[in-house]
């Protein structure tokens, strides 16, 4: 299979809501990061993230398996410390090989639930 990608990837806005509405943990409010390997080896991605009033944090290390997809919750990211709730961020996502990365936002405030989702931009 032919591997698509970049090596970097970056989401500029990030937040997670306090408090949601509906059943958890479907109806959590949440960022996640969709990453897609298409490669034959497993992808080592780091994440850091960016604040408007406080230094980097990072790098959170996941590992996407070979010919795999990861939704990862920023929600439930918590080495090197927990994503901060109510707390705008952005973020650096780098693997070792070329994936793909779609960002996806649940906000649950609301009973009338809203979803964004985008592709992450490339470099």
């Amino acid at each position: 299979m032919r591997t698509f990608g970049k090596k970097t990837w970056v989401i500029a806005e990030g937040y997670i809501p306090s408090y949601g509405t509906g059943p958890e943990p479907e109806f959590t409010s949440h960022e996640t990061a969709c990453i897609l390997n298409t490669s034959n080896q497993k992808a080592q991605v780091e994440i850091t993230l960016f604040f408007t009033d406080k230094d980097p944090v990072g790098p959170y290390k996941v590992e996407v398996g070979a010919q795999r997809t990861k939704h990862l919750r920023f929600n439930d990211l918590q080495d090197p410390e927990p994503v901060p709730k109510d707390t705008d961020y952005a973020c650096v996502i780098e693997s070792d090989i070329p994936v793909v990365v779609q960002h996806t936002r649940l906000d649950s405030r609301q009973a009338e639930n809203a979803l964004l989702t985008t592709i992450a931009y490339s470099e």
